[in-house]
């Protein structure tokens, strides 16, 4: 015997309330009240309803689908930002389309228009939305966009960032105001928005905290290979700075492991710090000093912002903001015994 498909009226129906309402409930509007949602999901989980997609497209013309398009899949920031954007997602009922390109302005160019017609927004993280007519070229003007971290002036696009440039010379401060006046910076990927934001500040901290010392910089790309590298070179070098700054967790993390190689003792022969205070960063010996990014929650307010936007079909479209970290002093840059976890604004 054919099973018989459980329909929205079927809910409505065990639930005792409207079909409108269980409508608005599934979908996430607001104006359901909280004990009534949890009633029509609660219903809606024991009868199996499992609502039409292709339907639901075309009454609503929504796909209940939200693209994200990222320059890379791999790292704990990735991870972490996914994290949030999807908790938001899975509380609204959406779901997720996820894009990377790797770094190459070509695949995102391709990636953002793959996009169209399959998704009713985007969030999107992009070093190249400053290039002249990126965006308007590859994104459809009525389709909503929110951009995470990103770089722009066009006010049409609004951007949820983080104040890098403020918390890079909060972290050269505390640095020089711990006793070290040589102080390195391994950076990150050329044409990076973050890692441009954070040399900039590194370098205007150092002219201003320690007047006279030349920076010393090291490349890096935000990897934990990239600061092992850079941790050897400096390592092996005659004359060691005092302490290190690199523009990630993940850079630091590496240049600790080529620390412990080269047996230089964290902080006591060379003080280091990081950036974004991703999980790992407290269960590495010593703890690592670092600027708290609070990840997740980057990715839930760009997502909140997103369907805010859409759910109001652009006429609630909240103005671009930014996050401002915190400085998270550990063991790494005042050594054990002297630090408790101190938390200051940038």
């Amino acid at each position: 015997m054919a099973r018989t498909s459980v329909t929205i009226k079927d809910v409505a129906r065990e639930a005792r309330v409207s079909v409108a309402t269980v409508s608005r409930a599934l979908n996430g509007h607001e104006n359901v009240a909280e004990s009534v949602r949890q009633q029509v999901l609660a219903t809606a989980d024991r009868l199996r309803y499992q609502p039409h997609a292709a339907a639901r497209s075309l009454s609503s013309r929504r796909t209940q689908t939200i693209g994200v398009v990222l320059p890379d899949l791999y790292g704990e920031f990735f991870s972490e930002l996914i994290r949030g954007i999807d908790q938001v997602a899975r509380a609204r009922r959406q779901h997720l389309l996820v894009s990377s390109y790797h770094g190459h302005p070509e695949e995102q160019g391709e990636a953002l228009r793959a996009m169209r017609g399959r998704v009713d927004g985007l969030l999107v993280l992009s070093p190249y939305s400053d290039r002249p007519g990126f965006l308007v070229d590859n994104l459809p003007s009525s389709l909503p966009v929110v951009l995470i971290n990103t770089d722009v002036q066009d006010a049409s696009y609004p951007a949820l960032t983080i104040d890098n440039y403020g918390a890079a010379v909060a972290m050269v401060e505390h640095l020089a105001a711990s006793g070290h006046q040589r102080i390195a910076f391994i950076g990150g990927p050329e044409g990076n928005f973050d890692a441009r934001e954070r040399l900039r500040g590194y370098r205007d901290a150092m002219a201003r905290f320690v007047p006279g010392t030349s920076p010393q910089e090291f490349a890096g790309d935000f990897s934990e290979s990239s600061g092992y590298e850079a941790g050897k070179r400096i390592a092996q070098s005659a004359e060691k700075p005092q302490a290190v700054f690199a523009a990630n967790d993940m850079t630091a993390l590496g240049c600790l492991y080529a620390f412990n190689e080269a047996g230089v003792r964290v902080p006591h022969d060379v003080a280091l710090a990081g950036f974004d205070d991703i999980p790992l960063a407290r269960f590495v010996h010593p703890t690592l000093t670092t600027m708290r990014v609070s990840i997740a929650e980057l990715g839930g307010q760009a997502m909140g912002r997103l369907l805010d936007a859409i759910d109001s079909d652009g006429a609630r479209v909240a103005p671009s903001a930014m996050l401002v970290p915190e400085l998270i002093v550990r063991a790494s840059s005042v050594g054990e015994g002297r630090h408790t976890e101190k938390q200051a604004k940038a």
